[in-house]
């Protein structure tokens, strides 16, 4: 095929042979079929931000580091080159967690480069030697979905180990490989410990795979490895091989209004003597707040 503009530099430079066919055109980039090296490998070309239609970048990208103060601030900013910034820390964030996760051992397409805009990876084969489908266009008997599944779960727990939540796991995102499920498309993966959102994003992963292989096995319906998971993972006891029951119970105690209450009056009254303090003016102000605060509750 007539060799994409993107794709002629990395031709030019030797990196690519051919161009065989593209694969795919989704929202975030087109990924075509190339040989690299001597192998048939992808090379996925990313869209630029006003090409692409996903939304969500800011619920995202919470947590990313920058360690750069100039590029953060800029990006905070939104300046020119802030934005021109934001754009390549997001294309780079596929890249960081392809490697990140090939190490964790979880089953991804291996990276080999990524190129002004391109990321040369793996490709995927089903056990015929042809491109491999997403898991949408297979359909599975009961023992391979449970065996699928297992998989899966397994590698979210790996990723998880790692520190990282996809944020956007389906059936769409993942492939059926020779080898079993290979999960794709990772420019949102989120930070585990530093996004407010990656508890309730990695749930939501795993409950679509449970709803998708549980078309097949209706018995996966009743799992709950996503609290499951989490739970282990908040209490610090999560490893790659834990075992897991999926099984969660839930606390349905019910809650003590009162306590509660006596909670946010304490807050709201320490943010009062707070506020006071500081329009006093001066910093023994503070600490003499924090007497107050402390005082008042001693009279209570």
């Amino acid at each position: 095929m007539k060799i994409p503009k993107r794709l002629q530099p990395l031709v030019d430079d030797g990196l690519i042979e051919a161009v065989e066919s593209q694969l795919m055109s989704g929202k975030e980039a087109q990924v075509y079929v190339v040989r690299s090296h001597g192998e048939r490998r992808c090379a996925k070309v990313f869209k630029e931000a006003k090409q692409r239609s996903f939304k969500q970048a800011v619920q995202y990208q919470e947590g990313r580091r920058e360690r750069n103060s100039r590029r953060s601030r800029a990006m905070a900013k939104k300046t020119r080159y802030g934005q021109k910034e934001q754009e390549q820390a997001w294309l780079n964030a596929e890249v960081d967690a392809l490697y990140r996760l090939a190490a964790a051992d979880v089953r991804v397409p291996k990276p080999y480069g990524f190129i002004d805009g391109v990321l040369l990876m793996e490709m995927i084969s089903d056990a015929e030697g042809f491109t491999a489908p997403r898991l949408d266009d297979v359909t599975l008997s009961a023992e391979q979905a449970r065996e699928s599944y297992a998989k899966i779960i397994r590698d979210v727990v790996k990723m998880l180990c790692a520190g990282l939540v996809h944020g956007d796991l389906s059936e769409f995102n993942v492939l059926m490989a020779a080898d079993g499920p290979v999960i794709i498309d990772l420019p949102q993966a989120v930070d585990a410990a530093g996004n407010n959102s990656a508890e309730m994003m990695f749930e939501r992963d795993v409950d679509n795979m449970r709803r998708y292989f549980g078309r097949f096995a209706p018995e996966l319906l009743v799992t709950d490895y996503g609290k499951e998971i989490w739970a282990l993972y908040e209490a610090g006891e999560l490893h790659p091989e834990s075992e897991l029951t999926g099984c969660f119970v839930h606390d349905t105690a019910p809650v003590d209004v009162g306590d509660l209450m006596t909670v946010i009056e304490d807050v709201r009254d320490e943010e009062a003597y707070r506020r006071a303090a500081l329009n006093r003016g001066d910093e023994p102000g503070v600490e003499e707040a924090a007497e107050e605060w402390q005082a008042a509750q001693k009279e209570r």
